[in-house]
């Protein structure tokens, strides 16, 4: 029996490579992060402190208040509105991550695994935020969108959740597969200006 294989969200869309203006250094870097696994976390209710002291022992993190994100062991917390967060993990891959979730947070949240429904692209270079701006509703400019920052907005229409998780201008941009193309002709069409290189 054949065994299925997992497709990148940008099969056949995005390829290795310099894009755009060919002179210069790159302006804009695109990395693919296909090493994830996503799962979202709700409170259930009455559970907020409950949970707060779970996450706390096993993950070694304050679940983040607001639009931010928290970092602990092998487990990230992005969140995403009031008691409802986003967890990322590079260890613990595709629906592995929401199996360790839910069992650890059995009775305190609910979780859903949304790692082969969304896609994570990260964006760097020193043209990132120019590149951004064309269709980005928030402002990303370092002194109210700084290291640990988080938002919930639209990008040229299409829903994303971006995060800065350091001190560079690298910015992690989570969105539904199914606008993986969207994405790509709106990426391409914005930093094509300041040439951009795609790894995949």
């Amino acid at each position: 029996m054949s065994k299925l294989a997992s497709l990148s969200a940008f099969h056949g869309i995005a390829k290795p490579g310099r894009y755009g203006k060919a002179d210069g250094d790159a302006g804009v870097t695109v990395t693919e992060r296909t090493d994830l696994g996503l799962a979202s976390v709700e409170t259930r209710k009455g559970q907020d402190e409950a949970l707060k002291a779970a996450v706390r022992e096993a993950y070694g993190l304050d679940l983040p208040e607001g639009s931010t994100a928290a970092h602990g062991k092998n487990v990230s917390f992005i969140g995403t509105g009031p008691g409802q967060w986003l967890a990322v993990s590079v260890t613990h891959q595709n629906e592995a991550l929401a199996e360790d979730l839910a069992g650890t947070l059995k009775g305190l949240a609910s979780v859903s695994d949304q790692s082969s429904g969304r896609a994570v692209v990260r964006l760097g270079g020193p043209r990132v935020r120019d590149a951004l701006a064309k269709g980005l509703a928030i402002d990303l400019d370092p002194r109210f969108f700084s290291a640990g920052a988080a938002a919930t907005s639209t990008l040229s229409h299409m829903g994303v959740l971006v995060w800065r998780e350091g001190e560079e201008q690298v910015y992690d941009i989570a969105l539904f597969r199914s606008v993986a193309a969207s994405f790509w002709r709106w990426l391409d069409a914005s930093a094509a200006e300041f040439g951009y290189d795609v790894t995949i």
